[in-house]
């Protein structure tokens, strides 16, 4: 298997606002592995709070490289992807881009989509929330009526006023909101006060409303919430699900975090063991990320699956959107296609 790489910066259409930080751009990894003539895709996006440079996720796929010659098909992706660990226990979204280009690969041999290799049925409800960032009230009044048709909509909280934020947005939409608060919160009184107003003000979840510090908050709050409360942060990968049982009612699941689809859904069918929410969701991935994670979408209790329709650059096609709906088509592998190679 020939393994290559294509360093990409995605644009976004606006401003994009969470808490700590505002960016117009994020840089991205695209992989590319041919065997016998066919090419599986993958994409490493490294958002500023995943930690992971460009110059460490290039150097691991340079590491990973020598190896990947060695394979061939029929073979393991979870056994590839245990080896990939061993060489390092970081480069979370480089090996995520080795897994789904492995995935989209398999697909393609086979002439199957991601979601008949696992045996997934086809999904019964498809509504992904689209993202909000924090911004002025002109601004999100704008961002507001780019979304008008979705259904849903997830807001960036962990402002110095999250009740003013949602006033505001409450004035241009009444649509159900996700309120992600990116670790914003420090007080867990004022929190439970906020989340019980939240209810009130149609507000579905909470997501990752304290910092990865105050596990215990989270399941102070998590225990008294009207509210579900979604960790994000505090959760990469599938070791992970046992730290954080009792403090959350639920986790957000991402592949540049977990490693890719392999170890996502066995992320998934712990979550179902544990009885916990499974929200599936994703950075600022392009359509090739995205389309990846949406092959999972039949197992999700909440989705967040918007980030293409963020992006005024998006290198590939795969996923679309209808009336808040993701839909799926009926490529082989993870459903992409692109010329970006």
């Amino acid at each position: 298997m020939e393994l290559s790489y294509h360093p990409f910066l995605l644009e976004y259409k606006h401003p994009f606002g969470v808490s700590g930080n505002t960016r117009t751009q994020t840089q991205t990894v695209y992989t590319k592995i041919v065997w016998d003539g066919f090419v599986g895709y993958g994409e490493a996006c490294l958002p500023p709070y995943l930690g992971e440079t460009l110059e460490q996720t290039t150097a691991f796929l340079n590491k990973a490289k020598p190896f990947l010659q060695q394979q061939s098909y029929p073979c393991s992706i979870k056994e590839i992807l245990m080896e990939l660990d061993e060489m390092d226990e970081h480069c979370n979204a480089a090996k995520a881009s080795i897994d789904i280009a492995l995935h989209d690969l398999k697909g393609k041999i086979e002439n199957r989509s991601v979601r008949e290799l696992y045996r997934l049925n086809t999904a019964e409800n498809t509504l992904t929330a689209c993202t909000i960032g924090i911004d002025s009230e002109e601004k999100l009044k704008q961002k507001i009526e780019e979304a008008k048709d979705f259904s849903i909509l997830k807001i960036k909280a962990g402002t110095d006023d999250d009740r003013k934020l949602v006033q505001t947005i409450r004035k241009y939409s009444d649509k159900p909101l996700y309120v992600d608060v990116n670790r914003g919160w420090k007080d867990k009184n004022k929190s439970l006060e906020l989340a019980q107003w939240f209810k009130e003000q149609n507000v579905v979840l909470i997501e990752q409303p304290f910092p990865v510090d105050q596990l215990d908050d989270s399941a102070w709050l998590t225990e008294r919430s009207p509210l579900p409360i979604i960790a994000d942060e505090s959760i990469k990968r599938l070791s992970d699900i046992t730290k954080i049982k009792g403090a959350f009612s639920g986790i957000n699941i991402k592949l540049m975090k977990c490693t890719g689809l392999a170890e996502a859904f066995q992320m998934i069918e712990l979550c179902k063991a544990f009885d916990l929410k499974i929200f599936l969701g994703c950075m600022a991935e392009s359509s090739c990320g995205t389309s990846a994670m949406a092959q999972f979408i039949s197992c999700a209790d909440f989705i967040d699956l918007d980030a293409p329709t963020l992006l005024k650059n998006d290198p590939f096609l795969g996923i679309t959107y209808s009336n808040g709906k993701v839909i799926l088509n009926d490529k082989p592998g993870i459903g992409v296609t692109t010329s970006l190679f």
